[in-house]
């Protein structure tokens, strides 16, 4: 068979990841807070992208869809029009969303109203603490003006220490020390970088333990607890021999520290109290490391009628706009080939932001809802009512890939009258009912465990085998061993440790 070459036509399809398909991809895993940092980039980088201003009244509260969705009659489409100037293209952040679902009933034979009802403590609040000041103080301004430990111990350093080579060795002793306030690193290598004797070192060290936070400068825990102590006037004899025996207290085992230290039971009690009493880690009460704020991107609302409404946050929302006039003004006086093909990326560029952010808050939107619609029962009844639920159960009701909701459910929040969760937090695995019944969400199975173990009495320690009995007969088909991985993920004891804990003695 002679072998020639010849020309071929194929027709083929494949998908091809354009960047501009990336960036959608990347828009939509996004926080709200990562989302608002690349949104600047992208206004600072492109001249054609500009920030919307809110017409007068415009922005309030929860946002253009607020008056809306609660005017809705139930039932009805809920349409959200579209403000849009027409000088000023692809302005759909203002979301006219053709989804009509974030506004839905609840059902009526569960008493759907919420009042009096007890909110759980398995969802972050926004809440706000008290204060006698007329005025408020940011976390950031807190943050901006807190004196930090090493310029806390440098100001004592200056007044308590007048020689210079000890100020010197002083100031090299705060700098190792850890984020506890732990001195890190020996004596002999500090004396043997600063050319000085080890015992000139260790006179310095008594000097700065003296400092305050008292436990700082510490070379070990019983250290620490030691400085405390004597601060404090409570380093007797059998304090210090219970300080030499600290794995015994974290053992529990009062019979040995008894004989140890030579107290009785009573006195025993009252030095484990003093240790409790003391702070093991003395530099963290400079740690002002401010806390990032969990802000929702979508709200639920009960209805007064009855139902949910569910609608995305307008303070999540970057709102931005093509400026289309800006264009054609430059376009016409861009007269060599590199400017308009600048130009022109730009404005393509743009016109990609703007759909695939409008494409982001609808299918967080579409999300959101889906998944109140299929856990209405954990928003009535609470955490016993969670159902179990998968990427798949959402994915297919919405008409989407699971990996799209995977990514819209990562590191997005929803406030609800219960608190504000983690859209992840809904999708939970099964557990199966031992009478065949309906399955069991892992999350209230846990719960139910967590409140098992809360109301325990002190004689009548559950175990893991007694726990897996009990939720058998709730109907919930659990075995030990499964009952002892939950317990450990929610950090609580064995059987064995409450019922120390629970002693007549501590």
């Amino acid at each position: 068979m002679a072998m020639t070459p010849r020309l071929d036509l194929r027709q083929t399809q494949s998908l091809v990841m354009t960047p501009q398909l990336q960036q959608a991809i990347k828009l939509l895993q996004f926080s709200s807070l990562e989302l608002a940092e690349y949104v600047d980039t992208q206004l600072e980088q492109n001249p054609l992208l500009e920030r919307e201003d809110f017409p007068d009244g415009a922005e309030n509260g929860a946002g253009s869809t607020t008056e809306e969705a609660a005017a809705a009659p139930d039932g009805e489409p809920l349409s959200v029009d579209s403000a849009v100037d027409t000088d000023q293209a692809y302005a759909e952040d203002y979301l006219d969303v053709d989804f009509s679902d974030n506004l839905f009933d609840s059902d009526p034979t569960d008493g759907s109203s919420l009042a009096g009802s007890d909110l759980m403590g398995a969802g972050s609040r926004m809440s706000r603490g008290g204060t006698f000041e007329d005025h408020d103080a940011s976390a950031d301004d807190i943050a901006r003006n807190a004196l930090s430990l090493r310029d806390h111990l440098v100001s004592q350093l200056a007044v308590e220490i007048h020689d210079p080579v000890d100020r010197i060795i002083g100031a090299h002793l705060i700098d190792m020390l850890d984020e506890a306030g732990y001195l890190t690193g020996d004596l002999a290598d500090i004396a043997a970088i600063l050319g000085c004797s080890v015992e000139r070192i260790e006179a310095v060290l008594a000097r700065v333990q003296e400092f305050d936070p008292t436990g700082a400068f510490a070379r070990s825990l019983a250290e620490c607890l030691q400085l405390q102590l004597r601060e404090r006037d409570w380093l007797d004899e059998p304090m210090q021999v219970l300080l030499r025996h600290l794995d015994a207290v974290g053992r529990r085992d009062w019979s040995a520290l008894i004989r140890h230290c030579g107290v009785d039971g009573e006195q025993l009690q009252v030095m484990v109290g003093r240790i409790r009493s003391l702070n093991p880690k003395p530099a963290l009460a400079f740690d002002y490391a401010v806390a990032q704020p969990m802000i929702p991107d979508a709200v639920m609302r009960q209805q007064p009628n009855g139902g949910w409404v569910v609608e995305l946050n307008n303070e999540t929302l970057p709102r931005v706009l093509v400026n289309n006039q800006y264009y054609a003004k430059v376009s016409r006086n861009v007269n060599r080939r590199e400017d308009r093909q600048y130009v022109n990326e730009c404005l393509q560029s743009a016109n990609w932001l703007v759909k695939s952010l409008h494409q982001r808050a609808t299918t967080i939107l579409k999300v959101a809802t889906e998944i109140v619609r299929q856990q209405q029962d954990f928003f009535v009844n609470g955490i016993e009512s969670l159902k179990p639920m998968v990427l798949r159960d959402i994915a297919d009701a919405i008409g989407m890939h699971e990996s799209t909701v995977s990514r819209v459910t990562s590191n997005k929040f929803m406030a609800t009258p219960r608190g504000i969760f983690e859209l992840k937090y809904f999708f939970t695995h099964a557990v199966g009912a031992s009478s065949g019944g309906e399955a069991h969400s892992a999350e209230s199975v846990r719960w139910r465990i967590k409140k098992m173990i809360d109301v325990e009495p002190a004689n009548a320690v559950l175990s893991d085998d007694a726990l897996a009995d009990a939720l058998q007969k709730e109907g919930i088909d659990i075995a030990r061993r499964t009952v002892a991985k939950y317990r450990e993920a929610m950090r609580i004891p064995s059987s064995v440790q409450r019922r120390r804990q629970k002693s007549e003695l501590i």
